[in-house]
């Protein structure tokens, strides 16, 4: 079990999740509601090449974690699985 904070799991109970199974759900709300803590703990765990997977297949990311990674890794922006998605749905108007 991951030393994490259950503050990041509010909706889910920590003792049913798989870590390596979840992987993704937990690096999404690591990376985008945790702390530096917790990054590393998740860093220690994964490593950068199983987290930099996991993050280019994401459907949601808001626009500062992705900007963020993308300069992280290197990567550019079009190679992200969420990116891609909000071409093809565009969001509408608000008046």
């Amino acid at each position: 079990m991951l030393d994490l904070p259950k503050r990041l799991f509010w909706d889910t109970n920590m003792d049913n999740i798989d870590w390596d199974v979840h992987a993704r759900f937990v690096i999404h709300r690591v990376i985008t509601r945790g702390k530096i803590k917790d990054w590393v703990t998740i860093k220690a765990y994964y490593g950068l090449k199983r987290i930099k997977q996991e993050i280019l297949e994401m459907r949601d990311l808001d626009d500062l974690t992705l900007n963020f990674f993308s300069r992280y890794f290197g990567i550019e922006k079009e190679q992200f699985r969420c990116y891609t998605m909000r071409q093809l749905m565009p969001t509408p108007w608000i008046y």
